[in-house]
């Protein structure tokens, strides 16, 4: 197990919000997909190298989000990536935080998809034992404030 936890800082431009000027919520789905896409990037596993050198992608097979309070137009973020599992799919706990209030919470999960034929694999030995090996023993819902 291991602390492993990757912030992606953001903000929110206008785009992101409603009518109401807070942040709709779909936009925290881009928020994650980007934050994971660094996480995996930061730690030598960026997407395109799956593709390259694997034949393979990853997909959201999952996600469940829980708002907690709204972020609005400029506000600063912070989105905490962690690995919870590794296996036959992935299983990612993300949070945006401005400052020290959690705004959401997302569990994503990833399947490992073949690139010719579109089935499910599993994803490639190298990423297994590199993202198994920043499986977060933090608690999911204690969070850690950026």
């Amino acid at each position: 197990m291991s602390d492993f936890a990757h912030r992606h800082t953001l903000r929110v431009y206008y785009e992101d919000t409603d009518a109401g000027g807070i942040v709709y919520h779909a936009a925290y789905l881009r928020f994650a997909e980007r934050a994971r896409t660094e996480a995996l990037r930061d730690i030598g596993l960026p997407h395109s190298r799956m593709q390259e050198e694997h034949g393979c992608f990853l997909v959201v097979k999952r996600a469940a989000l829980e708002y907690e309070r709204p972020a609005r137009l400029d506000d600063s973020l912070v989105v905490i990536t962690r690995i919870r599992r590794a296996a036959a799919s992935l299983l990612l706990d993300q949070q945006a935080w401005r400052g020290e209030e959690r705004l959401v919470r997302i569990e994503v999960k990833l399947a490992c998809v073949d690139q010719a034929t579109l089935s499910a694999r599993r994803l490639p030995e190298p990423w297994l034992g590199a993202l198994r090996a920043r499986i977060s023993d933090c608690p999911a819902e204690g969070g850690l404030a950026p």
